[in-house]
Protein backbone atom coordinates (compact mmCIF):
# COMPACT_ATOMS: atom_id res chain seq x y z
CA UNK A 1 0.00 0.00 0.00
CA UNK A 2 1.67 3.50 -1.16
CA UNK A 3 0.82 6.84 0.26
CA UNK A 4 2.25 10.71 -0.20
CA UNK A 5 3.78 9.78 3.02
CA UNK A 6 5.89 6.97 1.88
CA UNK A 7 4.50 3.09 1.69
CA UNK A 8 3.31 0.26 3.77
CA UNK A 9 2.75 -3.38 2.93
CA UNK A 10 1.93 -5.91 6.07
CA UNK A 11 1.21 -9.66 6.70
CA UNK A 12 -0.48 -11.40 9.31
CA UNK A 13 -0.37 -15.47 10.48
CA UNK A 14 -3.87 -16.67 10.14
CA UNK A 15 -3.19 -19.14 13.05
CA UNK A 16 -1.81 -16.85 15.68
CA UNK A 17 -0.55 -13.66 16.87
CA UNK A 18 2.49 -13.47 14.58
CA UNK A 19 2.86 -9.88 12.08
CA UNK A 20 4.92 -8.24 9.62
CA UNK A 21 5.29 -5.39 8.20
CA UNK A 22 7.38 -3.39 5.88
CA UNK A 23 7.45 0.67 5.34
CA UNK A 24 9.13 3.86 4.22
CA UNK A 25 8.31 6.81 6.35
CA UNK A 26 8.90 10.44 5.57
CA UNK A 27 6.09 12.62 7.80
CA UNK A 28 3.91 10.16 9.71
CA UNK A 29 3.87 10.39 13.21
CA UNK A 30 3.23 7.40 15.56
CA UNK A 31 0.92 8.50 18.05
CA UNK A 32 1.50 7.25 21.69
CA UNK A 33 0.79 3.61 21.75
CA UNK A 34 1.63 0.03 22.84
CA UNK A 35 1.25 -3.35 21.32
CA UNK A 36 -0.16 -6.76 23.02
CA UNK A 37 3.13 -8.24 21.91
CA UNK A 38 7.01 -8.49 21.61
CA UNK A 39 7.71 -5.84 18.91
CA UNK A 40 11.08 -5.80 16.61
CA UNK A 41 11.96 -3.70 14.35
CA UNK A 42 15.01 -3.56 12.26
CA UNK A 43 15.77 0.06 10.95
CA UNK A 44 17.35 -0.28 7.67
CA UNK A 45 17.43 3.21 6.24
CA UNK A 46 17.26 6.57 7.69
CA UNK A 47 16.38 6.61 11.08
CA UNK A 48 14.12 6.86 13.78
CA UNK A 49 13.45 8.29 16.99
CA UNK A 50 10.72 7.64 19.49
CA UNK A 51 9.93 7.81 23.40
CA UNK A 52 9.68 5.04 25.41
CA UNK A 53 10.41 4.54 29.27
CA UNK A 54 10.30 8.15 29.93
CA UNK A 55 13.85 8.90 27.88
CA UNK A 56 13.98 9.52 24.00
CA UNK A 57 15.58 6.94 21.73
CA UNK A 58 17.15 6.96 18.46
CA UNK A 59 16.98 3.82 16.13
CA UNK A 60 19.70 4.02 13.08
CA UNK A 61 20.41 1.77 10.30
CA UNK A 62 21.12 -1.82 11.11
CA UNK A 63 19.78 -1.10 14.71
CA UNK A 64 16.79 -3.40 16.67
CA UNK A 65 13.63 -1.55 18.09
CA UNK A 66 12.81 -4.18 20.69
CA UNK A 67 9.50 -3.15 22.67
CA UNK A 68 8.11 -5.63 25.29
CA UNK A 69 4.16 -6.03 25.33
CA UNK A 70 1.95 -3.20 26.53
CA UNK A 71 5.57 -0.47 26.16
CA UNK A 72 4.21 2.57 25.24
CA UNK A 73 5.72 4.29 22.59
CA UNK A 74 5.78 6.49 19.84
CA UNK A 75 7.49 7.19 17.04
CA UNK A 76 9.10 9.52 13.84
CA UNK A 77 11.49 10.15 11.37
CA UNK A 78 15.00 11.34 12.79
CA UNK A 79 16.46 12.54 9.11
CA UNK A 80 14.92 14.14 6.62
CA UNK A 81 15.39 11.05 4.15
CA UNK A 82 13.04 9.11 6.51
CA UNK A 83 13.35 5.89 7.67
CA UNK A 84 12.69 2.42 6.07
CA UNK A 85 12.01 -0.89 8.57
CA UNK A 86 10.75 -3.97 8.92
CA UNK A 87 9.03 -4.74 12.09
CA UNK A 88 7.36 -8.27 13.81
CA UNK A 89 4.98 -8.76 16.02
CA UNK A 90 5.41 -12.47 18.16
CA UNK A 91 2.26 -13.17 20.92
CA UNK A 92 3.64 -13.86 23.95
CA UNK A 93 1.70 -16.78 23.54
CA UNK A 94 3.76 -17.96 20.54
CA UNK A 95 7.23 -16.94 22.67
CA UNK A 96 5.95 -18.94 25.55
CA UNK A 97 5.37 -21.64 23.62
CA UNK A 98 8.56 -21.83 21.81
CA UNK A 99 10.45 -21.43 25.29
CA UNK A 100 9.37 -24.00 26.94
CA UNK A 101 9.49 -26.36 23.81
CA UNK A 102 13.12 -25.87 23.78
CA UNK A 103 13.40 -26.18 27.76
CA UNK A 104 11.27 -28.92 28.21
CA UNK A 105 9.10 -25.93 30.91
CA UNK A 106 11.88 -25.19 32.66
CA UNK A 107 11.41 -21.52 30.82
CA UNK A 108 12.20 -19.38 34.43
CA UNK A 109 9.46 -16.59 33.31
CA UNK A 110 8.89 -14.47 29.78
CA UNK A 111 12.23 -12.69 28.90
CA UNK A 112 11.88 -8.94 29.57
CA UNK A 113 13.86 -6.55 27.21
CA UNK A 114 15.87 -3.29 29.50
CA UNK A 115 17.01 -1.18 26.19
CA UNK A 116 14.72 -0.40 23.38
CA UNK A 117 17.61 0.19 21.22
CA UNK A 118 19.67 -3.07 20.53
CA UNK A 119 23.03 -3.25 18.03
CA UNK A 120 23.61 -6.58 17.58
CA UNK A 121 23.72 -8.56 13.68
CA UNK A 122 22.70 -12.03 15.04
CA UNK A 123 19.62 -10.86 16.25
CA UNK A 124 18.81 -8.43 13.56
CA UNK A 125 19.99 -11.59 11.30
CA UNK A 126 17.10 -14.01 12.97
CA UNK A 127 14.91 -11.03 12.86
CA UNK A 128 15.32 -10.56 9.18
CA UNK A 129 15.15 -13.80 7.80
CA UNK A 130 12.20 -14.52 10.02
CA UNK A 131 10.53 -11.14 8.77
CA UNK A 132 11.53 -12.43 4.72
CA UNK A 133 10.01 -15.98 5.72
CA UNK A 134 6.81 -14.50 6.58
CA UNK A 135 6.76 -12.17 3.28
CA UNK A 136 7.11 -14.74 0.96
CA UNK A 137 5.26 -17.06 2.60
CA UNK A 138 7.34 -19.56 2.74
CA UNK A 139 6.72 -23.49 3.58
CA UNK A 140 5.17 -23.98 7.31
CA UNK A 141 8.48 -25.91 8.46
CA UNK A 142 10.53 -22.78 7.28
CA UNK A 143 8.15 -20.43 9.33
CA UNK A 144 8.59 -22.47 12.10
CA UNK A 145 12.47 -23.15 12.06
CA UNK A 146 13.16 -19.20 11.81
CA UNK A 147 10.25 -18.35 14.05
CA UNK A 148 11.93 -20.71 16.62
CA UNK A 149 15.63 -19.37 16.06
CA UNK A 150 14.44 -15.44 16.37
CA UNK A 151 12.88 -16.12 19.41
CA UNK A 152 15.25 -17.93 21.07
CA UNK A 153 17.93 -15.14 19.87
CA UNK A 154 16.06 -13.03 21.50
CA UNK A 155 15.84 -14.63 24.70
CA UNK A 156 19.66 -15.71 24.34
CA UNK A 157 20.43 -12.42 23.25
CA UNK A 158 18.98 -9.51 24.25
CA UNK A 159 16.44 -10.26 27.05
CA UNK A 160 17.54 -10.91 31.72
CA UNK A 161 16.35 -14.33 31.17
CA UNK A 162 17.35 -16.92 29.08
CA UNK A 163 16.18 -20.62 29.34
CA UNK A 164 17.77 -23.46 29.85
CA UNK A 165 17.89 -25.56 26.69
CA UNK A 166 17.15 -29.25 26.55
CA UNK A 167 18.75 -31.28 23.39
CA UNK A 168 19.45 -35.14 22.96
CA UNK A 169 22.85 -36.58 22.15
CA UNK A 170 23.92 -39.90 21.33
CA UNK A 171 21.66 -42.71 20.64
CA UNK A 172 18.73 -40.55 21.46
CA UNK A 173 19.71 -37.89 18.62
CA UNK A 174 20.54 -40.49 16.10
CA UNK A 175 17.10 -42.13 16.39
CA UNK A 176 14.96 -39.07 16.60
CA UNK A 177 16.70 -37.38 13.74
CA UNK A 178 16.26 -40.73 11.89
CA UNK A 179 12.30 -41.04 12.44
CA UNK A 180 12.16 -37.88 11.57
CA UNK A 181 13.91 -38.19 8.04
CA UNK A 182 12.14 -41.52 7.66
CA UNK A 183 8.66 -39.22 8.01
CA UNK A 184 10.13 -36.33 5.46
CA UNK A 185 11.05 -38.97 2.65
CA UNK A 186 7.94 -40.20 3.05
CA UNK A 187 5.75 -37.08 2.91
CA UNK A 188 7.97 -34.34 1.58
CA UNK A 189 4.99 -33.37 -1.06
CA UNK A 190 2.71 -32.55 2.18
CA UNK A 191 2.81 -29.31 4.25
CA UNK A 192 4.83 -30.82 7.53
CA UNK A 193 4.67 -28.79 10.31
CA UNK A 194 7.50 -29.03 13.27
CA UNK A 195 5.32 -30.41 15.21
CA UNK A 196 4.73 -33.37 12.67
CA UNK A 197 8.22 -34.02 12.77
CA UNK A 198 8.64 -33.73 16.18
CA UNK A 199 5.61 -36.17 17.32
CA UNK A 200 7.14 -38.27 15.20
CA UNK A 201 11.06 -38.35 16.54
CA UNK A 202 9.38 -38.56 20.30
CA UNK A 203 11.02 -35.32 21.17
CA UNK A 204 10.41 -31.50 21.39
CA UNK A 205 10.69 -29.29 18.02
CA UNK A 206 13.69 -27.64 19.31
CA UNK A 207 15.32 -30.85 20.46
CA UNK A 208 14.74 -32.40 16.86
CA UNK A 209 15.70 -29.49 15.20
CA UNK A 210 19.21 -29.46 16.70
CA UNK A 211 19.52 -33.32 16.49
CA UNK A 212 18.63 -33.04 12.52
CA UNK A 213 20.87 -30.71 11.74
CA UNK A 214 23.94 -32.23 13.60
CA UNK A 215 23.10 -36.06 12.16
CA UNK A 216 22.10 -34.54 8.61
CA UNK A 217 24.04 -31.28 8.21
CA UNK A 218 20.73 -29.33 7.25
CA UNK A 219 17.86 -28.32 9.22
CA UNK A 220 14.60 -30.70 8.39
CA UNK A 221 12.84 -27.64 6.21
CA UNK A 222 16.22 -27.52 3.55
CA UNK A 223 16.18 -31.64 3.34
CA UNK A 224 12.50 -31.28 2.29
CA UNK A 225 13.24 -28.49 -0.28
CA UNK A 226 16.00 -31.06 -1.65
CA UNK A 227 13.61 -33.91 -1.84
CA UNK A 228 11.04 -31.48 -3.56
CA UNK A 229 14.05 -30.43 -5.92
CA UNK A 230 14.90 -34.02 -6.78
CA UNK A 231 11.90 -35.11 -7.55
CA UNK A 232 11.33 -31.75 -9.85
CA UNK A 233 14.38 -33.36 -11.96
CA UNK A 234 12.91 -36.08 -12.10
CA UNK A 235 10.16 -34.54 -13.68
CA UNK A 236 11.73 -32.36 -15.95
CA UNK A 237 14.06 -35.45 -16.79
CA UNK A 238 10.50 -36.76 -18.31
CA UNK A 239 9.98 -33.68 -19.98
CA UNK A 240 7.11 -32.33 -17.86
CA UNK A 241 7.61 -28.11 -18.37
CA UNK A 242 8.95 -26.08 -15.18
CA UNK A 243 5.98 -24.80 -14.05
CA UNK A 244 4.37 -28.55 -14.10
CA UNK A 245 7.30 -29.87 -12.09
CA UNK A 246 7.61 -27.10 -9.93
CA UNK A 247 4.02 -27.36 -8.83
CA UNK A 248 4.12 -31.50 -8.56
CA UNK A 249 7.26 -31.27 -6.74
CA UNK A 250 5.39 -28.91 -3.78
CA UNK A 251 6.26 -25.51 -4.73
CA UNK A 252 4.44 -22.89 -4.32
CA UNK A 253 4.93 -20.70 -7.53
CA UNK A 254 7.82 -21.45 -10.66
CA UNK A 255 9.68 -18.01 -9.11
CA UNK A 256 10.15 -20.11 -5.84
CA UNK A 257 10.93 -23.23 -7.78
CA UNK A 258 13.50 -21.35 -10.20
CA UNK A 259 15.48 -19.47 -7.35
CA UNK A 260 16.43 -22.51 -5.26
CA UNK A 261 16.85 -24.92 -8.35
CA UNK A 262 19.49 -22.35 -9.41
CA UNK A 263 20.96 -22.08 -5.58
CA UNK A 264 21.53 -25.43 -5.27
CA UNK A 265 22.33 -26.92 -8.93
CA UNK A 266 23.32 -23.63 -10.31
CA UNK A 267 21.32 -23.73 -13.26
CA UNK A 268 18.15 -23.00 -14.08
CA UNK A 269 14.87 -25.53 -14.55
CA UNK A 270 14.94 -24.91 -18.21
CA UNK A 271 19.09 -25.01 -18.54
CA UNK A 272 18.57 -28.06 -17.19
CA UNK A 273 15.86 -29.82 -19.10
CA UNK A 274 17.47 -28.32 -22.23
CA UNK A 275 20.94 -30.23 -21.64
CA UNK A 276 20.38 -33.54 -23.35
CA UNK A 277 22.74 -34.99 -25.40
Amino acid sequence: MGTGNGWVRYWRDGTRPLEAMHAHFFEHVYSLHSHDTYSFGITDVGAQSFHCRGADHTSGAGMVMAFNPDEVHDGRAAVELGYQYRIVHIGPSVVCDILADASDGRTGGMPLFMRPVLTDPVLTGALARLHAAQVDRSSPLVREELLTAAVLAMAERGATRTPRMRTLAGQAQRQAARRARALLNEAFLEPLSANDLAEAAGCSRFALYRAFREEYGMPPSDYQRLLRLRRARRLLTGGLAPADAAASAGFSDQAHFNRWFKRTYGITPGTFQRAVL
